[in-house]
Formats: C-alpha cells, sequence, structure tokens
C-alpha cells in the first residue's frame, strides 16, 4: 500500500531532456530597470529575446496556463509581482477521514502521485478503527522586538515595569476587534538575550489571534509597540533592530493519534509487524538522517492541506522541523506504542493556521477546500492536518516495514511515466497488464514499449 509518500517525485530522461545549456539561457549583459512596470506580454516578450532565446514553445507554454476568465487571471496576477502564469498543482481530495468522530473529505494541493492514494486508503482503516482523536493543547502564536541596549540591566527592567502598560494601551486600536473575537495580546515579557549575544534583549510578545492566522496582525502590533518603547526611553540607550512574528509557535500545538487491538493491525504476522513499525519510529527518533525522511513523509500530508486551504506551508515548513530539533537533536514528530495488547500512534505537532483573511479568503479554490471541510475553525483545521500528517506517517511506516516503499510508489508511478513516453491508449492498455504483477522502473517499461512498437510495426 502507499507507494512512495515520503520521497519527491522521480525524473526520468524524457523529463531532464527539457533543459538547455545554461551557457544559451543567459545572454544579458546588464540589469534591468523598470521590469516590474512592464505589462505581463512585456516581460514574457523580454524573457523570450534576452533569457531563453533558444526555448522552444516558451510563450505558448507560459499562455496555455492562463485563465480564460480574465478577472480572474487579474486575481491571481495580483497575488505576487512579475506574474507571467501560472503554475498549476493537483487539487485532488481524500475521502473517509474520521476526526473526532465527523466525517471529512480531505482537500490536498499535491504533485506527488502516492499521497492522496496513501491518505485515501489509511483514512478509511482507521475510520472503521474509531478514527483519528484530536486534542488543541494551545493556541499561542509568538513576535518579538530585537533590541540593543548599552546599560544597567536594572535600569532596564525598571523602565520595562513602567512602560509596559503603555505598550498595550498603545496597540488597544489594532487589537479592538480580535479582542471583541476573544483574541488579542496575552502576555509582553522583557528577555534578557546577552548571554548569546552582548547586548541583546528582546520583547517577547504572545498573541491569540483566534480564526485568523494573524501575521499582519502581530507584526503591525510589534511595530507600535516598538515605536512606543523606543519613544519613551530618552534617557537609556536602546536601538531597536526589528520588530517581527516568530513562526517557531511551540505553544500553537495540536496532537492527533490513532488506536486499535495489534491484531487488527496486519492480515498476518500483527503483532511481529507492529513490532517492526514501532522500531522504526525509534530508529527516527535516534538517526536525524532516518528522521528527516520520516518527517517529510509527514509534511506531504501537512504541506497538502495547508496548501489547499491557501495557509503558508513555508512557515508550518520551518516551525515544525524547529519543533522536531527542540531536543538539541533532530527527532521524529511521532510516536507510538504497544500497551496491555493495543497499538497507538500518535503526533503532536505546532500549527499556526487561519481559516479567514489572507489567501484564504482570496483564492477561489481555498474557498472551496474550506468548504469541503465544512468551514472549520482554526482549531479544528490545526485538527484536520494534524491527521492528515498522521495518515501520511502510518502509511509510509507500514509500507517501508512490510512490502517495501517502492512496491507501492512505482505503481503510482505508472501512470506518470506512460505519459513521458507518449504511449497511445492501446500501448498503455497492454502495458499496465504486462507489468501488473512486475516490477516497474524506467528501464523495463521503455524496453517493453519498444517491443510492443516493434511487433506493431512487423505485422
Amino acid at each position: 500500500m502507499g507507494g512512495n509518500i515520503e520521497c519527491c517525485s522521480i525524473l526520468t530522461p524524457q523529463n531532464i531532456s527539457i533543459f538547455v545549456p545554461i551557457k544559451k539561457l543567459f545572454k544579458m549583459s546588464k540589469a534591468i530597470s523598470g521590469f516590474s512596470k512592464r505589462t505581463k506580454d512585456e516581460k514574457i516578450d523580454w524573457l523570450a529575446s534576452e533569457v531563453l532565446p533558444d526555448f522552444k514553445d516558451f510563450k505558448s507554454t507560459l499562455h496555455q496556463y492562463w485563465n480564460a476568465n480574465k478577472a480572474l487571471q487579474a486575481l491571481h496576477d495580483d497575488f505576487v509581482e512579475n506574474t507571467i502564469s501560472n503554475f498549476y498543482l493537483p487539487f485532488a481530495v481524500a475521502p473517509n477521514f474520521l476526526i473526532d468522530g465527523k466525517k471529512y473529505v480531505v482537500p490536498m494541493a499535491i504533485e506527488e502521485s502516492s499521497v492522496v492514494a496513501g491518505a485515501s486508503m489509511v483514512a478509511k482503516f482507521w475510520s472503521k478503527r474509531g478514527g483519528f482523536k484530536t486534542t488543541v493543547i494551545s493556541t499561542v502564536k509568538t513576535g518579538q522586538v530585537h533590541f540593543i541596549y548599552i546599560g544597567a540591566k536594572a535600569d532596564l527592567e525598571a523602565y520595562f515595569n513602567q512602560i509596559k502598560p503603555k505598550l498595550f494601551s498603545a496597540t488597544s486600536s489594532l487589537t479592538k476587534n480580535m479582542q471583541q473575537r476573544g483574541g488579542g495580546i496575552s502576555a509582553i515579557e522583557l528577555r534578557d538575550k546577552t548571554a548569546s549575544l552582548k547586548n541583546y534583549y528582546q520583547l517577547h510578545v504572545s498573541f491569540d489571534t483566534k480564526d485568523s492566522m494573524g501575521a499582519n496582525f502581530i507584526n503591525s502590533c510589534l511595530e507600535k509597540m516598538a515605536e512606543t518603547f523606543k519613544s519613551e526611553s530618552a534617557t537609556l540607550n536602546i536601538k531597536i533592530v526589528m520588530s517581527i512574528l516568530s513562526n517557531y509557535v511551540p505553544d500553537c500545538l495540536v496532537r492527533a493519534e490513532v488506536s486499535c487491538p495489534v491484531t487488527e493491525l496486519y492480515h498476518e504476522n500483527a503483532l511481529e509487524n507492529a513490532q517492526k513499525f514501532i522500531e522504526a519510529v525509534k530508529i527516527a527518533k535516534v538517526e536525524p538522517y532516518r528522521a528527516v525522511t520520516h518527517n517529510k513523509g509527514i509534511m506531504n500530508g501537512v504541506d497538502a492541506v495547508v496548501i489547499a486551504t491557501g495557509n503558508d506551508f513555508r512557515a508550518i515548513e520551518a516551525g515544525v522541523h524547529a519543533y522536531a530539533s527542540r531536543s538539541g537533536t533532530y527527532q521524529s514528530l511521532s510516536d507510538a506504542e504497544i500497551k496491555d495488547g493495543r497499538f497507538k500512534f500518535w503526533i503532536e505537532l505546532p500549527l499556526a493556521v487561519g481559516t479567514v483573511g489572507g489567501l484564504t479568503a482570496l483564492h477561489p479554490l481555498a474557498k472551496i477546500a474550506l468548504a469541503l471541510l465544512q468551514n472549520p475553525s482554526a482549531k479544528e483545521l490545526m485538527a484536520i492536518i494534524a491527521a492528515a500528517g498522521l495518515a501520511q506517517n502510518f502509511a509510509a511506516l507500514r509500507a517501508l516495514t512490510t512490502k517495501g516503499i517502492q512496491h507501492g510508489h512505482m505503481k503510482m508511478h505508472f501512470t506518470n511515466l506512460l505519459a513521458s513516453l507518449k504511449t497511445s491508449p492501446s500501448e498503455k492498455e497492454q502495458l499496465r497488464l504486462l507489468f501488473k504483477d512486475k516490477t516497474i522502473n524506467y528501464a523495463a517499461v521503455n524496453e517493453a514499449l519498444l517491443a510492443i512498437r516493434k511487433q506493431k510495426n512487423t505485422l
């Protein structure tokens, strides 16, 4: 089952052949000015002339990914600067997720062929065994005002205690609406970081942003605090360096778990296979080389849902991998055990996500993704994402400790392989029958295809 749900897509020689020598691509001799002010077509013309003069079908390839709906294309063009086309990811769904007693069809945006299949299979498996149980442990997000202070620490502490109420009041106009929804700024601390960097201190600020991811809200509050903190410190030598939220959110944490009798895990050799599964998790706890790939498999599921719902997968990735290193050694994000004849598998993830504002309110497919999830709150979305990550990890580990990862992956990759070889419908059918019970790899499939074509030409 599963497929290579930990590894990236395989490039065949056909994929690689689209690249042309670098020396032929770049003939520009000086920087271009005013590029962002050009129209989209003017940008493409310049790229075709100055950057990719030998790239066949450059313009037509870009144009075929433009949306025929001009208003929708204009919306996409406004997301980032210098847009020249759209880069599509498959938008798929994994049905049969049972999370906290509620059924979900989980949207996933991802190009890896095995991920959705693995998630769907595992979701169905656990839906018959009580499903995924989740707990949102905490939802605190953090931002910091970083500053340099030269002087007596006692003077700084006295000043902070005096100015602290003003820091809250200075941001009141920004936090008013958030407070009405039950969120806002929950704490402001002065932290001495001089043991790590000379004269370095920070204001460490805790936020609850409710259903919003809250990045812009947090940064606006921090900048206002920094302005107030500096302006009132006439007698102190304070230099504000920067004010910015942190994507490390160890206090915005969700737990997901599954459990069942060991005898229900496998059709045969259940206890032996379950013990191998647990040993695989333990290896990822102590071996960073394995842990990175182990956690990458988890993030296949996490990122797919994060992207589909219009959230920031780069922020999630950075925060999750920092959390995996919190002990000083990078290790597995998941755990497993057998106790009293029951198998239990669980994960804890730091996830700062939102269901209102940002791209979630702008991207039409993000809106559909959230609708498919029955318009969840941010806490509910945290639970769904954690369940998706745990599902992917379960699929990968069960495959790795039984048949091996390549058995399922190459079956899932077969469709891409046939497309790259430009097979006809009849050739696809013949090759699928031929490799039904055989090991699939590029060389073997290509050789079989050549044989089929040779036989056809001799008839």
